[in-house]
């Protein structure tokens, strides 16, 4: 399967986040975020594992009790039911992949 980024849907999620789903194999998903700057995922637990890259800008990370700040080129690893929460630093660009399938976000939709 191939995603050709300037044909896929953008989903606006509220609070300034943006999203853009790449699509789903049997076994995990991916998503592209477009935030801006100070937009906020709130602290929030789901089944899947996710990994996530920053392509741009950059987020202030609560991953269970830690705290890290990461900019582009930083990646980060959430195990499943762990609490997390990301805060956009500048206007912020990420990618995600959950295992096993996501597809909702109600933390985030209007």
């Amino acid at each position: 399967m191939y995603c050709f980024f300037k044909k896929l849907e953008e989903m606006d999620m509220g609070g300034g986040v943006i999203r853009k789903y790449f699509g789903e194999g049997g076994k995990m998903n991916a998503q592209h975020w477009d935030m801006a700057d100070q937009s906020v995922v709130k602290m929030h637990k789901h089944s899947q594992e996710q990994f996530g890259y920053i392509i741009k800008g950059g987020f202030k990370m609560i991953i269970g009790d830690e705290t890290a700040e990461l900019k582009a080129g930083d990646a980060y690893f959430i195990p499943a039911d762990v609490l997390h929460e990301f805060v956009a630093v500048g206007q912020t660009e990420a990618i995600d992949v959950f295992s096993p399938v996501k597809t909702d976000f109600p933390w985030l939709e209007k």
